[in-house]
């Protein structure tokens, strides 16, 4: 499947770091769904204290944040608890949804080729169709961006 904006957002079902059911097409708002590598790693935990942070300004702007890897509940739990986050962490541990979002790619690290999720952004509208996609995120400046486009368009 491609991911492209203007497409339908492949549909999923997930459970948050509390252990419940999301369905995106059961959902009724504005999605902010970034998906990021590990639990606790230095860019993932800087890009979900940033999320965190602006949290209360996106939900002001009609949407919710949902974060997604492959870390399992329990970790999402602890995560949370130990960085004092307060968005919600989906768990993608079979990787389908990752696959499906088009973030399960070839990464290299220090020459060694291995498989990861590439940190991107989708905003996704109560329709379920995609309406901006930032690939290959870089943390700093990027919960900014997000807020500066939602609020532009």
């Amino acid at each position: 499947m491609s991911i492209k904006v203007n497409k339908k957002a492949p549909n999923f079902i997930l459970f948050d770091q509390n252990n419940k059911k999301i369905e995106l097409n059961k959902l009724k708002f504005n999605l902010v769904l970034f998906f990021y590598p590990k639990d606790n790693t230095p860019g993932c935990t800087k890009e979900a204290i940033s999320f965190s942070k602006y949290k209360q300004k996106i939900n002001s702007l009609g949407y919710h944040i949902f974060g997604i890897s492959k870390d399992s509940i329990k970790k999402h739990q602890g995560f949370i608890q130990k960085q004092d986050l307060s968005i919600d962490l989906l768990s993608d541990e079979n990787e389908k949804t990752c696959e499906d979002y088009g973030v399960w790619v070839e990464k290299s690290m220090y020459g060694k080729k291995y498989l990861g999720i590439e940190r991107t952004t989708f905003l996704i509208n109560k329709k379920k169709i995609i309406t901006k996609i930032w690939n290959k995120v870089k943390v700093t400046n990027h919960i900014e961006e997000v807020i500066q486009y939602i609020e532009e368009n």
